[in-house]
């Protein structure tokens, strides 16, 4: 199954090669990803799926939180389960 996580990443060197190196690193496949300019930022989303059962989209998201210059804004699993 897959996920969208929308994030918002400054424009700095190399801050988009340590977002998807965290994203790979934690076992998670890039699906695809958009991405749009806006001003010193990016807003990308990125379509993302486990590598196995085990892997928490959440988990994911708290360590793109943690990461210097991204936040993530939102990601498909959330507005799923307010809905529910």
């Amino acid at each position: 199954m897959s996920d969208t996580i929308h994030i918002q990443i400054d424009r700095a060197d190399g801050a988009l090669q340590r977002l998807i190196g965290l994203v790979e690193r934690r076992g998670f496949f890039i699906d695809g990803m958009d991405m749009a300019s806006e001003g010193s930022a990016l807003h990308i989303a990125m379509t993302v799926r486990g590598r196995d059962a085990g892997r928490s989209i959440d988990n994911l998201g708290m360590q793109i939180d943690r990461l210097i210059g991204a936040r993530r804004i939102s990601n498909d699993a959330a507005f799923r389960s307010a809905a529910a």
